[in-house]
């Protein structure tokens, strides 16, 4: 049976498989002028970034290299390295 067209997975089921391997990049988390917003953690759309007290990290066998948290960090002080295998 073919899955129907339009099917949105369930939130956080990258979970299920790891997926860091598509990764072309990294996000690198400088831990230097963050402010512990947490947006990143908000923002993740896997839910893949923890931490606390001013240090936070990416599980990279679930991370998929979207940038995103780059993208929203108000502080700049997480960066997209290129993946090295």
């Amino acid at each position: 049976m073919a899955k129907p067209e339009g099917v949105v997975a369930k939130p956080g089921s990258s979970k299920e498989y790891k997926t860091g391997s598509w990764r072309t990049e990294k996000p690198v988390f400088k831990q230097d002028k963050c402010t512990d917003c947490r947006i990143c953690v908000m923002v993740c759309p896997d839910g893949v970034i923890f931490g606390s007290d001013k240090k936070y990290y990416a599980d990279l066998d679930y991370c998929k290299g979207c940038g995103i948290c780059v993208e929203e960090c108000p502080v700049d002080d997480i960066e997209m390295v290129v993946e090295v295998r």
